[in-house]
């Protein structure tokens, strides 16, 4: 019975220290990547608008390609609304085009659901650096509330992978 008063208490400590650790903690995350891409920033710009095409290159959004996908709007105009719910890899979520400036920019909010409730801003960046070559940056930023803050040293390192790995499908795709 000591045993598992010993062990009960041991756990009870480590939650506690990590909802005190948790306080302490910035509760905003923010990750950039970017990638060069041998296209004409008009290829790239137009592909990149369309938050369908991220099911060919993100790879969060290939996650579960069994799962349930509804749209709302127009695909590569600000309100489109493209929603997910699937295994617990995909979760449950929206992501919203915000705005687009042609040839420059897309701001898309993504509101996640399952796993865990939490907004993000994503925006993908163009920029020409050649006729026939494009600079695409990719930044992903929120908050994660209290005490879900204790995730951001682990997000920040795990979604520069993520992205780095997208931005390669992606080169890949649009270099063919």
């Amino acid at each position: 019975m000591n045993i598992i008063i010993t062990i009960l208490l041991i756990l009870a400590g480590i939650i506690a220290l990590l909802l005190i650790v948790a306080l302490f903690m910035r509760k905003e995350h923010y990750v950039r990547r970017e990638i060069i891409i041998n296209a004409p920033l008009q290829k790239v710009f137009d592909y990149l608008r369309l938050l369908k095409n991220q099911d060919n290159f993100n790879k969060h959004a290939m996650a579960g390609p069994d799962r349930k996908r509804e749209f709302k709007g127009t695909d590569g105009t600000v309100g489109y609304i493209y929603s997910w719910s699937g295994n617990k890899n995909a979760g449950v979520g929206e992501k919203e085009i915000m705005n687009i400036v042609e040839g420059k920019r897309i701001e898309s909010e993504i509101r996640f659901v399952k796993p865990m409730a939490a907004i993000a801003r994503m925006i993908m960046e163009t920029e020409s650096l050649s006729d026939n070559q494009t600079k695409v940056s990719w930044s992903n930023a929120g908050t994660l509330k209290y005490p879900l803050n204790i995730m951001v040293p682990m997000m920040e390192k795990m979604l520069p992978k993520d992205m780095d790995s997208s931005l390669t499908t992606l080169k890949n795709i649009l270099e063919k």
